[in-house]
């Protein structure tokens, strides 16, 4: 006997039929509040969880980790010789203006400063003698420039060098980088634009800019990836699979810049793959038997082919055998055993084993199969019908955007709080640093001690040290914010879990209206509209009560997945097979609840009980008719992959030919793409998550309807007093009808 509460599951009460209710007629009108404890829990918590998030930022400072770091890798406002300098500038900001640079970088020295320029200066056209020393203040140098006694000859060979910047732009903070304005700059006269080159050119004639508007906002829409680590293993990925690096940088520049020139493209793409959703699930009713039926016999054709590929091989191996030398070598070894007619033998039984187990099973099932078909050609009319519902995935999306977004900040403002830690670093490999004090490599340091008592001494006025530092390493947080974290996150999970779980209670609502509704033609206008006043004046409580035992697992995992991180150093076999069981444990669990979840939501939508009693009635029902569940959930999934895949695949083809024609470019007045099957392969993927979202709809009216389905088959018999409410076109597959009564027959005769 299992227990939920004061509700306890009782064998013989799981193998009970329900009984039939002639005053139930679908989602019961007159129903009370459910789980209320656990709805106030969950707005108590999420209240902790709102001072959490204040907590952090008054106490947390989020500038700390967003401080840049300069070429040397000093972070700017934090390590010494740069602890009053908190802004960064760039010695040609045109490089970064690239379309790699989102990807390799910006490719240009990068200083700390204490303020942004205010005004541009040309210092390679506009330096002379005469006015050296007003502009002097103004050059911005390397740290190895020694500032104050620097002379004009100096300042020249430094500014050719790369030492100094040979302009400066009127600039604003953005993120505590000076982006210049480049509207103050010469502009090109040169007709010539390579990939390299779109923005701007530096040249014998000077520093110049292409189109200073465009190139402006291109500069801040890619400042915030300046110094990104992403970008970065962006890059090492494609390196890793070319072997030459400028080839790699020019063909990421390519990529970036076909993004660019075809993002109108996409975005109209988008707005007809929505479209495109739309009318596929009005006609799915229609294609789901031949989808269905033809991908059967595509994988039972494939596996037949597979099993006379292997008795092919096998019968070759065995009359013509080949011996090869023995090697520990892995692809030796893996090849000498596919030349052996064994293997092949082996893996023909295995095959041949499997294709008529599967064909077994699907003769055996195949009237679950036309059932599960027919269910999915209801939900497809279910959700023409409500048409409102395709798009009320939307706003739980954007209410999730906006749970993620909140999560992110109080994790960085948790993250900010505590005492900057520095470590004094290169030391040992910097001998012309001299310091007053005893300091030695990774030892703690105080960056204003460190930059008053250590300087250089190869130059003739005391200088800092080229190479030695003291370097900001991370921030030591009181043991509290540990407990703050894990609030955060199961405040993350639980938001999260409980958006989808009033989305799915709404649609379950609305659906089980449609489907208890005898004469279709009855349904209420504003069904989506009652489900959801619904769900939010009665079943909150159950919502938040079913979330959290989800949310309280995925803490759990995501608690596992750090533990097995910070083990790895370790590397002990035993440790890493405790984990890989519990981790593949609470993942079934987390499975296995998210199915009961649903499906408790669907029951306590149309019965309005509470969420023990509908997780107990809904695993009943289903564990009664536990050959339909399976055959129907996995029938639905595939045809939902399938459809997925279809229209995925279709758009990306459609995309890449597209671009190919010419007329397209008449008619936009747009250059042509390096590459066309980038824009192709990126829409695919954005059809995908777009499918993904309108097909989460037609999966949830598939499981409402398949609950309602088998009480319906349970609670009546097709008599005039039980009439069954499914379509006829299910009970001609199941073989029933509804009978009609003898003051019927009598006016129909």
């Amino acid at each position: 006997m299992g227990c939920c509460g004061d509700c306890c599951i009782l064998p013989k009460e799981s193998r009970e039929p329900i009984r039939y209710d002639p005053n139930f007629n679908g989602p019961i009108h007159k129903r009370s509040c459910t789980d209320i404890i656990w709805l106030l829990a969950f707005i108590l918590y999420i209240c902790l969880w709102g001072y959490v998030g204040y907590y952090g930022k008054t106490h947390g400072d989020i500038e700390t980790l967003l401080a840049p770091m300069d070429s040397m890798g000093r972070r700017c406002g934090l390590n010494s010789y740069v602890e009053d300098k908190k802004y960064l500038v760039f010695f040609d900001i045109s490089q970064c203006l690239r379309p790699d640079t989102a990807i390799a970088g910006c490719p240009t020295t990068q200083v700390c400063v204490k303020e942004c320029p205010k005004n541009t200066i040309l210092f390679d056209t506009q330096l002379t003698p005469a006015s050296f020393e007003t502009m002097k203040s103004s050059m911005v140098c390397t740290i190895d420039v020694n500032m104050n006694t620097l002379t004009y000859e100096q300042a020249k060979r430094h500014i050719q060098d790369g030492a100094c910047a040979k302009y400066v732009l009127k600039s604003q903070p953005v993120l505590f980088r000076c982006i210049g304005d480049l509207s103050t700059m010469p502009q090109c006269k040169e007709a010539t634009t390579t990939a390299s080159s779109i923005w701007g050119h530096t040249g014998s004639g000077g520093t110049c800019v292409r189109n200073p508007k465009e190139a402006q906002k291109s500069l801040f829409n890619s400042a915030t990836a300046l110094d990104s680590y992403v970008g970065w293993i962006a890059a090492s990925w494609v390196t890793f699979f070319t072997s030459n690096e400028r080839d790699t940088h020019v063909l990421s520049a390519q990529i970036v810049q076909d993004l660019v020139q075809s993002r109108w493209y996409m975005a109209g793409g988008v707005v007809a793959v929505i479209v495109i959703c739309f009318i596929y699930i009005c006609l799915l009713r229609w294609v789901v038997a031949p989808v269905v039926w033809l991908s059967i016999g595509g994988f039972f054709a494939l596996l037949g082919f597979a099993v006379y590929l292997c008795y092919k091989n096998y019968k070759y191996y065995l009359d013509n055998p080949i011996h090869m030398s023995s090697t520990t070598n892995l692809l030796g070894y893996t090849q000498s055993m596919f030349t052996k007619h064994q293997t092949w033998l082996a893996i023909l039984i295995i095959a041949a084993i499997t294709l008529v187990v599967m064909l077994l099973i699907v003769i055996f099932l195949r009237g679950r199969i036309v059932i599960a078909i027919a269910l999915i050609r209801e939900g497809s009319k279910a959700v023409t019908a409500i048409k409102t519902t395709v798009f009320f995935p939307i706003f739980p999306w954007i209410l999730q955007c906006f749970v993620i977004a909140y999560g992110v900040f109080v994790l960085m403002s948790l993250i900010s709080i505590g005492e900057s830690t520095f470590k004094v670093v290169n030391l040992k490999n910097d001998t012309n640093c001299q310091c007053s004090r005893n300091y030695t490599d990774y030892t703690n340091c105080n960056p204003l001690e460190f930059s008053s008592s250590c300087r250089d001494s190869s130059s003739g006025s005391p200088q800092a040290c080229k190479l030695a530092s003291c370097h900001f390493t991370g921030l030591e947080g009181p043991h509290v914010i540990i407990y703050l974290h894990l609030v955060n996150l199961l405040g993350f999970f639980w938001m999260m879990f409980f958006i989808s779980g009033v989305s799915d209670m709404m649609l379950a609502s609305t659906f089980s209206t449609w489907y208890w509704t005898f004469k279709k033609k009855n349904l209420p206008f504003f069904t989506l509209t009652s489900g959801i006043c619904r769900t939010i004046r009665y079943h909150l409580g159950t919502v938040a009560f079913g979330a959290l035992i989800i949310a309280i697992v995925r803490v759990i995992r995501v608690i596992l997945e750090y533990v097995d991180h910070k083990l790895k150093k370790f590397d002990n076999a035993f440790t890493r097979c405790v984990l890989c069981f519990c981790k593949c444990c609470f993942w079934c669990l987390e499975n296995f609840l998210k199915f009961i979840n649903k499906n408790a939501y669907i029951m306590c939508a149309v019965h309005g009980n509470n969420f023990c009693t509908s997780a107990r009635d809904a695993f009943s029902l289903l564990m009664r008719n536990i050959i339909r569940v399976v055959v129907l959930d996995k029938v639905t999934d595939f045809i939902f992959f399938l459809s997925k895949l279809l229209i995925s695949i279709g758009v990306g083809f459609a995309v890449y030919y597209l671009l190919q024609w010419n007329y397209v470019y008449e008619v936009t007045q747009g250059a042509r793409l390096h590459y066309n099957y980038i824009p192709a392969i990126i829409l695919s993927i954005i059809t995908y998550l777009i499918c993904s979202i309108f097909f989460n709809v037609y999966s949830m009216a598939v499981d409402t309807l398949f609950l309602c389905f088998l009480e319906d088959c349970e609670r009546n018999d097709g008599s005039p007093e039980k009439p069954y409410f499914m379509s006829k076109n299910l009970m001609k597959i199941l073989g029933k009808r509804n009978r009609k009564s003898d003051s019927a027959k009598h006016v129909d005769n």
